[in-house]
């Protein structure tokens, strides 16, 4: 069965879904090749920089979801990263490509972005408190600048492959 939307074009495409499991994909595997600084108190998960796809096609909200999802299930503290860290992730880009949804200028969009998201790892820190009793203000601030880092570097590779790849298709 395939489900069509009111233009008669189909709502899940083949090439739709391979993109959103090409990107989980890259996400888990950059998460676990890089595993002794992806997780904990202080970490740089370089494969954040998936988030600014979000700003490209609601497709990878879905992909980088999956990918945080997938990945947390190695992360120590796991029963309490994979759905916390999922849903946080899942709302963060939601709110992401609703706040930056009018802006025209892409490079405001990934400054924006990066902000948010380094901000919103409160919801990492309150976990970390509750779960390993981390002090609640160090953890957000080592997480979100640690986030903030990762989201930075990644710009300065995502942003020139959105210029060589339609990352809108």
């Amino acid at each position: 069965m395939n489900m069509k939307n009111s233009t008669n074009t189909p709502i899940l495409s083949t090439q739709s879904v391979a993109k959103t499991a090409v990107v989980a994909a890259l996400y888990v595997a950059i998460t676990l090749v890089l595993a002794p600084i992806s997780f904990g108190a202080v970490q740089l998960r370089f494969a954040e920089m998936f988030n600014y796809l979000a700003l490209y096609n609601k497709r990878y909200v879905w992909g980088v979801t999956l990918g945080v999802f997938l990945a947390n299930f190695a992360s120590p503290t796991w029963a309490f990263d994979v759905p916390i860290g999922s849903l946080s992730t899942l709302l963060v880009l939601i709110l992401v490509r609703f706040v930056t949804a009018k802006i025209k200028d892409m490079r405001v969009k990934y400054v924006i972005t990066a902000i948010i998201v380094a901000i919103s790892m409160f919801t990492i820190a309150g976990e970390l408190y509750w779960v390993s009793h981390i002090p609640f203000w160090m953890s957000w601030l080592t997480i979100g600048i640690g986030e903030l880092l990762s989201m930075v570097a990644g710009g300065f590779i995502i942003y020139p492959i959105s210029k060589r790849i339609d990352l809108e298709d």
